[in-house]
Parts: C-alpha cells; structure tokens; sequence
C-alpha cells in the first residue's frame, strides 16, 4: 500500500515540497504516496500534473504519472506564507483522515507535512504537537511514544519536549527517562530492525553534573533510570556530557542518544543533517514520519524549499512500515 501524507498548514511549504518529492520519484527513488489536503494549495505553488483520488489503491495506478491528492477542502484560494484559520481547519481535518487511513490499514503509514501550531491553537487544537495528536488518535498516552530525530549517521530522542527550559528539572523525572527508553528501544527493534539497540544516555548539566558539583540531577534523576534500564537488559550508557557525545567517533558507539530536553536533541541533529533529518513517533501502532522542518511561512510559494527532509521521511516511513510488515 502506499503511504499517506498529510499535507499540513496549506499555506507553508509542505504542498511544495510534497509535489517536489513526487517529481524526483525516479531519480531519488521515493515510494508510492498520496497526498491528503487541498489540491488548490498545491496547484497554486506547483504546475506539475495532480490526480483526484477518493480511495489509497488508486494511487499506485496514478502515481507513475500524477501526484494523486484525497481532496480535503479547497475551492477558497490559497495565499502562500499567509496562514489562516481556514487553512489550520483543513490541515488538521486532512491529518485526521490521514491518520484514520494508516490505522485501516488502507496506507502502509503516515507522513505528516508542518503546520502551524499558532494556527491550530486558534481552531481549537489542545495538544502539544502533531505527535501527542496521533498517538491519542492511536489510542496511546503521550508518555508511551518516544519522538526520535533520524538522520543518516545520528538519531537522537529528547524525553522532555516542548517544555520551558527553566521547567525541564521540575518535569524531567526517572520515570520519564524509563519509559522514554524503552519505547525507544522497542521502536529501534521494530521499525529498524536492530536487534539488540544501544543507548546513550546524556546528562541534564555541563560535564552531566560533574560529581554533584553543578548540579544533583544526575545522582537524583537519571542514574536511577540507567540502573533501572541496566538491571532489565537494557544495553545503556551513561550519563555522558552532552558536549561531548555527538562527534563522529561517538556515534559509532550508539544507536541512539536520549538526550534530557527539546534542543540538546534537535540542535545536533539539524546540525549534521538539517536538509535530511526525519521526525519519527516511536511506540504506535502505525509508522509514523515528518520532515524535521517547520512550515517556512517565509519563503512559501517563492520556489525555493528544498524537499530533501520530506524525501527522507517517505523513504524512512516506507522502509519502516516494510520490516513491520515481514516481522
């Protein structure tokens, strides 16, 4: 089956870099997709062929020569990089349909393109992100999914997310770090097929707390959890200094890094890998993927997004959803 992209805020750079994604399907050798959204959104930055779809097998017959869109709403105008309710209701009514036809089974899985989250608050969305979003669609608390930063050479997973940094020690806890864990290891084994994953574990402060000396988060929080993941089987290491885990020779020695908050996860990961990076939701039921971009209101509709973010998530969602698949 193929997979299914929500199509984001339609006034961002997610209908541009979905249709760019499907020009390069043969060069870059991207897998089957259709996009869920508004086709107008699209036509408006793209002059490239579209095909009207109302049911995900059609497009494996169209895919070959149009980019095949399950329409949700359209017929209003779409002004790229001026977002608006109009467009926040459609986006989030096409990542509820996309959701809905990954958990059928009717897609392979789900990529979802960026939205607005300022927009979404204004129509009434209460979740976090898009991830806590599909993981309640899944029938699956927040705190059982893990979001993993993918790139070719670093994955990367923050425990606590979208958080003020002064509350990150107020929320971070043992339990946190245990749970984040193992939904990471349980999504390493499944979706990418490794059998016995090793993590390493950062510490919260400099020098992961030097002894106590600059801080008792370490002693406190996050040895505990080490221990915890160690006396179960858990292949973890750890507390490392954050400044120090990310260089090419340590990376060889993980598979994936839990990192303590939002940016010490995502700011080496985009570092190394900003146009191909991959935001993952771990512990679903369904494979799910996102480029690591936001919406680009800025440059939206100018021609100038690159699309390699959103190729790598289709290509690491349908690489993923296949070894699900043959487990």
């Amino acid at each position: 089956m193929p997979l299914a992209v929500a199509l984001g805020d339609p006034a961002g750079i997610g209908p541009e870099i979905i249709a760019k994604s499907w020009e390069r399907r043969e060069a870059d050798k991207v897998p089957p997709f259709f996009a869920v959204g508004d086709c107008d959104a699209i036509g408006v930055v793209w002059s490239g062929p579209l095909r009207a779809i109302t049911d995900p097998g059609e497009a494996l017959d169209c895919f070959g020569e149009a980019l095949p869109v399950i329409r949700i709403g359209g017929g209003r105008g779409v002004t790229p990089g001026a977002p608006d309710v109009e467009g926040a209701r459609g986006s989030l009514d096409a990542l509820e349909l996309a959701v809905g036809l990954a958990r059928s089974g009717a897609a392979s899985g789900l990529v979802t393109g960026p939205v607005s989250k300022s927009q979404l608050y204004a129509v009434g969305f209460t979740h976090a992100g898009q991830t806590e979003f599909v993981a309640e669609r899944c029938g699956v608390s927040s705190e059982l999914v893990a979001m993993m930063l993918v790139g070719p050479t670093l994955k990367t997973v923050p425990v606590t997310v979208h958080v003020p940094f002064r509350d990150v020690p107020e929320v971070l806890t043992t339990d946190a770090i245990i749970a984040k864990a193992r939904a990471t290891i349980r999504g390493l084994q499944r979706q990418f097929g490794i059998e016995r994953p090793r993590l390493a574990v950062a510490g919260l402060n400099p020098h992961a707390g030097e002894g106590g000396a600059l801080g008792r988060e370490e002693i406190e929080i996050i040895i505990p959890a080490i221990k915890q993941l160690r006396d179960d089987g858990c292949d973890v290491g750890g507390p490392y200094p954050a400044d120090a885990l990310f260089h090419e020779r340590a990376r060889r020695s993980y598979d994936a890094a839990l990192c303590m908050y939002h940016d010490q996860a995502l700011v080496p990961l985009k570092t190394l890998h900003f146009d191909e990076g991959v935001n993952m939701t771990l512990g679903l039921p369904i494979v799910r993927t996102s480029p690591d971009h936001g919406t680009a209101f800025d440059i939206a509709g100018k021609g100038r997004a690159e699309p390699g973010a959103m190729m790598a998530a289709l290509k690491t969602a349908d690489a993923c959803a296949r070894r699900v698949a043959e487990a």
